[in-house]
């Protein structure tokens, strides 16, 4: 089935083309082959004479016919310029004609490269704008330069309050460690005065009563 429908899609498409109608450019000039049926439409190609172009419709209201180039561009040229007849073209007249139309080229390749030039000359408008692109790009680049160095200035301010801190809590807990073992210092010795004066009260009440005893005992001998 699909075979059969491939060979039928071929036959109407051989059909079509042995259909179509071949036409000529004439010998009068060379044909500017137009985007859209209009004299002010833009140009697509300058056409020399004898080019072979196959018809695909004749404007019925207008000068101009929808034609193909053996390429597949498509575009609009006026009827009356062309011919079902190849011309008979002098040899000697086509290559003056060549010549011509590639002189027109040339022309036309000089007019554009002359335009690039003086958009890319210095004091142009495109010069200009490329500058002023350029510095501002650079001021950017700057200010993202700025912008990096302030982070990392910012992050190194940061670490080093941070060691700082540490720093500090690291003394104030051996602050406190010290003043909690002088505390505890200060404490035993309170405590060891306490015992020492305790220790001496037992002593001096033991050696006092001796002492005053020892005395009476004197008197009386006397």
């Amino acid at each position: 089935m699909k075979k059969i429908l491939s060979s039928f899609f071929i036959l109407i498409v051989a059909f079509s083309s042995a259909q179509a109608e071949t036409i000529y450019v004439a010998d009068d000039l060379n044909l500017s082959l137009r985007d859209t049926a209009s004299i002010n439409a833009k140009v697509l190609k300058t056409l020399p004479t004898g080019t072979p172009l196959t018809l695909i419709d004749k404007q019925t209201k207008s000068e101009f016919i929808h034609v193909r180039l053996i390429d597949g561009t498509e575009g609009y040229i006026k009827a009356r310029y062309t011919k079902k007849q190849p011309p008979a073209i002098d040899p000697k007249d086509a290559a003056g004609k060549t010549i011509a139309l590639l002189q027109s080229d040339n022309a036309s390749l000089k007019t554009e490269l002359n335009t690039l030039k003086n958009s890319l000359t210095p004091e142009s408008s495109l010069e200009k704008t490329l500058a002023t692109e350029r510095d501002q790009l650079a001021r950017e680049l700057n200010e993202l330069k700025k912008t990096a160095a302030s982070a990392f200035q910012l992050k190194n301010e940061r670490d080093e309050l941070q060691e700082r801190v540490v720093n500090v809590e690291r003394d104030l807990q051996q602050f406190k460690l010290e003043n909690q073992a002088l505390k505890d210092t200060a404490s035993q010795d309170w405590f060891l005065y306490g015992g020492i004066l305790s220790l001496a009260g037992v002593l001096l009440g033991f050696i006092l009563p001796k002492l005053g005893w020892r005395r009476k005992s004197s008197w009386d001998s006397y």
